[in-house]
């Protein structure tokens, strides 16, 4: 995610980390020589190009438009519902400390905080199919076979069997294990959230249209300013294609907001939150840092 104060001017125009220009510059600039070369064809053969009109694009432009908010909005959505289930899951983290305070037995508490510890670190290994056991394998007590069907699940059910047995064992009561249940059930609903998101992509059919009309407009946009607009067509044919391509390819990084793109959700950095918590809970020192922004990028 890429985390750098509001720009200025020079900024605007100067900023690479976090554009999506290297993204989409070999197509801006084919689209623009392009435009170019029906520029000179035009001014070659005049007679080619005077019964192409501007109408049909500028209404076909104008659905395009409306069609890309709905599938940016959509992207936008999925990042943003991510980044809200990864804050709740601090935020039950954080509750689960504070209900184990009242544990005598610092063993158990122990153990059910670095589970959950654990239980964030496999959770963004699986979202970044990474290696869980080693990602989570340090923190937790029992680790999950291998074939597991959901890993991350059968950390929250070793922890809900780590508070039930407390709870028979007296050390806390049953008010307060429904409590830590509840915490437990928003866990499990961070988990489908994340996981839905992950394994749910937007409909194929909605993005390949989207790519193939962009493609079409900005290739046949040329033919119909090459004559109103002579040479100035290249420049404006480079704003438009700029626009439209760099639209498309945001979307397509936020729609998996769990990956490496430079505005994907700081996976690590959230992590590195719950890892925080639960050490300074149980009174380890040092903590280790809160992961900052590198060239503007926290990951």
């Amino acid at each position: 995610m890429i985390v750098r104060p509001h720009p200025n001017l020079i900024n605007v125009l100067l900023a690479l980390k976090g554009s999506i220009a290297r993204r989409i510059a070999m197509r801006s600039l084919l689209v623009t020589l392009l435009a170019a070369v029906i520029v000179l064809i035009e001014n070659l053969h005049p007679d080619y190009f005077a019964k192409v009109s501007a109408t049909p694009f500028t209404l076909l432009g104008l659905s395009l438009s409306i069609f890309m908010s709905f599938r940016n909005n959509a992207c936008y959505d999925r990042w943003y519902e991510a980044r809200k289930a990864l804050g709740e899951m601090i935020t039950e983290t954080r509750s689960i400390i504070r209900e184990t305070q009242v544990m005598k037995d610092d063993g158990v508490r122990g153990s059910i905080l670095r589970d959950l510890c654990g239980f964030a670190h496999a959770l963004g290994a699986v979202l970044r199919r990474q290696d869980i056991q080693r990602a989570a394998g340090p923190w937790l007590s029992t680790m999950p076979p291998a074939g597991a069907a959901n890993p991350c699940d059968r950390i929250l059910r070793e922890v809900g069997r780590q508070c039930s047995q407390a709870a028979d064992r007296g050390q806390i009561n049953e008010w307060r294990y429904t409590l830590l249940a509840s915490h437990l059930s928003a866990l499990s609903r961070v988990l489908t959230t994340c996981d839905r998101i992950k394994t749910t992509p937007l409909p194929f059919p909605y993005t390949l249209l989207l790519h193939r009309t962009i493609y079409l407009f900005c290739i046949l946009l040329p033919f119909a300013m090459a004559e109103p607009l002579g040479w100035m067509t290249p420049f404006f044919i480079a704003i438009v294609s700029y626009t439209f391509f760099g639209l498309d390819a945001i979307s397509n990084e936020l729609e998996d907001p769990f990956g490496y793109d430079e505005n994907d959700l700081p996976l690590d950095a959230l992590v590195r939150i719950v890892e925080r918590d639960v050490l300074d809970a149980l009174g380890v020192e040092p903590l280790p840092p809160l992961l900052e922004p590198v060239e503007f990028v926290l990951t």
